[in-house]
């Protein structure tokens, strides 16, 4: 097997650029990838890393510049030709249709209009090897809508593979996957590499870069600023390279947990689909706590966070609210209680993608003084929140009045954070807060929610990222098929323990020892 500098040239990219009215995306970004070859492209949130690839695969056309795969050519915006040469996409912001199942989602577009119907046995056992190998299980009966996001995430990969990508684009891949399931993926992603397929990694995970990169790429404001071996870097050197500057995380200091501001107690819910519902969960949230909550996606950590959010309704048991019984709860009580919602999913429920920054800045309270005042809004008040939050949380963007749609996806998420956070909540729902963050951003969010806990809030941390979820948390909890875990005070827990409990063992150990 040839070294990847020594393989040939599979992909090459020339000159490209892109504008977005005034905004330069894409600044004459050269660069090639050799055959069994991984690159990793990295860069702050809005450095323009999803852009380029979107001009590889076809879905935007570059003002300049052209995409070469295996020394052709490629026709500017067609995404049928990227296809046809071999191109993969795992887009980080799910392009699945909800209404059809898994296997229709896999193998929609991959037969001419008129061919004979799809075998569908011959697409089933595919797509069951693919799930097998590349540890990605998901129903392929079930509907795409009723998938939680760590499902949806799995389909998007097995999508790209299922159609025999020799170069496969890979953007935020692991966001969502549990430490064993990444292992898992990238084990199969080596065993592919040596067998020639060629990978362009874009992820914010510093030490994922580390493990399975051969080289990596350094964007900053749409300009390509570095390019270096792998071998000659660390964390701390990408890191720096990425924001220009040194890069430190915040100090975490134990909390001190004051008053119950909110408690559950036996909560039941009912299942959704083939996401359990919560199974006589008991939890208190104290003021000045970050409370942590680890778990494999689609445990039923989103009817926890529904539940807290209002949208749902305890079944049996009682949620109190600073010792009241919360007997008629809503989104709109939640809100009014001084409850701060950041949505796992920022696109379905986190924002609306046709409204601009200031309307989005704005949702959860814009019939509320000073947005409105005797049924009138108030839209310079709220244009001046949102620059507030735009110039404190570095969200890149021309200005207030662009769509919300046109921004990256880290970016959607520090509009929703400074909506959230600048408004001194007594209550924080964190789920996935720093998913598809930069470093740099990452520690601001980290250090915004700390300080929000040192003033007195009680923030329940979601995450599916133990690094995260051990880093912050005063106490840990683990969620598995709807039950929730004892409280593991901070550094009492391995990973590995951790990872017991997730898988469930730890609940049936307990269940066990309780019987006995």
């Amino acid at each position: 097997m040839l070294r990847p500098e020594a393989a040939r040239v599979v992909l090459r990219l020339d000159g490209i650029t892109k504008r977005f009215g005034k905004l330069v995306a894409n600044d004459a970004i050269s660069l090639s990838l050799h055959q069994g070859e991984v690159i990793a492209l990295l860069g702050e949130n809005g450095a323009g890393k999803t852009t380029l690839m979107n001009i590889l695969f076809g879905q935007y056309t570059a003002d300049e510049g052209t995409v070469e795969v295996f020394g052709q050519t490629l026709p500017p915006g067609n995404p049928r030709a990227a296809l046809d040469a071999g191109v993969g996409m795992v887009h980080q912001h799910f392009t699945l249709a909800d209404n059809m199942t898994v296997l229709e989602n896999v193998t929609l577009g991959t037969q001419p209009l008129f061919a004979p119907r799809l075998d569908r046995g011959a697409a089933r056992d595919k797509l069951a090897r693919l799930a097998a190998d590349f540890g990605l299980q998901v129903h392929p009966d079930a509907r795409v809508g009723s998938l939680t996001v760590g499902e949806r995430q799995r389909v998007e990969i097995l999508k790209a593979l299922y159609r025999d990508a020799r170069i496969l684009i890979l953007d935020e891949p692991t966001a969502v996957l549990t430490p064993q399931e990444i292992d898992d993926l990238f084990a199969t992603l080596r065993k592919a590499v040596k067998l020639g397929l060629s990978v362009v990694f874009i992820s914010h995970k510093l030490h994922e870069v580390m493990a399975i990169s051969d080289r990596v790429l350094i964007l900053r404001h749409g300009r390509l600023v570095a390019e270096r071996p792998i071998a000659e870097v660390d964390k701390a050197k990408l890191a720096a390279l990425m924001v220009g500057s040194e890069v430190a995380a915040p100090k975490v200091e134990q909390g001190r947990p004051g008053a119950v501001l909110m408690r559950l107690q036996d909560v039941t819910t009912p299942d959704r689909g083939s996401a359990p519902g919560l199974n006589r969960v008991s939890l208190a949230l104290h003021s000045g706590q970050i409370v942590g909550l680890a778990g494999v996606s689609g445990n039923g950590q989103a009817a926890l966070a529904d539940l807290i959010g209002g949208l749902i309704r305890p079944a049996t048991g009682r949620l109190d609210l600073n010792d009241a019984e919360m007997q008629d709860w809503t989104p709109r009580k939640a809100v009014q209680s001084g409850i701060a919602r950041i949505p796992e999913d920022r696109h379905k429920t986190g924002t609306i993608a046709e409204f601009d920054l200031t309307e989005n800045a704005i949702l959860e309270s814009y019939a509320d003084p000073p947005y409105s005042r005797a049924g009138w809004m108030s839209w310079g008040v709220a244009e001046a929140f949102t620059r507030q939050i735009i110039d404190t949380y570095d969200v890149r963007c021309p200005g207030p009045g662009t769509r919300i749609r046109l921004l990256s996806g880290g970016n959607m998420q520090k509009l929703i954070l400074g909506r959230v956070l600048e408004k001194a909540p007594s209550i924080i729902l964190a789920n996935q807060p720093v998913r598809g963050l930069d470093i740099g951003a990452v520690n601001y969010v980290h250090s915004q929610l700390l300080a929000a806990r040192d003033r007195g809030a009680a923030v329940l941390l979601i995450s599916e990222d133990l690094d995260e979820i051990m880093a912050l948390s005063d106490v840990i909890h683990v969620m598995s098929e709807g039950r929730l875990s004892p409280g593991f005070a901070r550094g009492s827990m391995t990973p590995a323990e951790l990872g017991v409990w997730m898988a469930g063992q730890g609940f049936d150990e307990a269940e066990t020892a309780h019987a006995s």
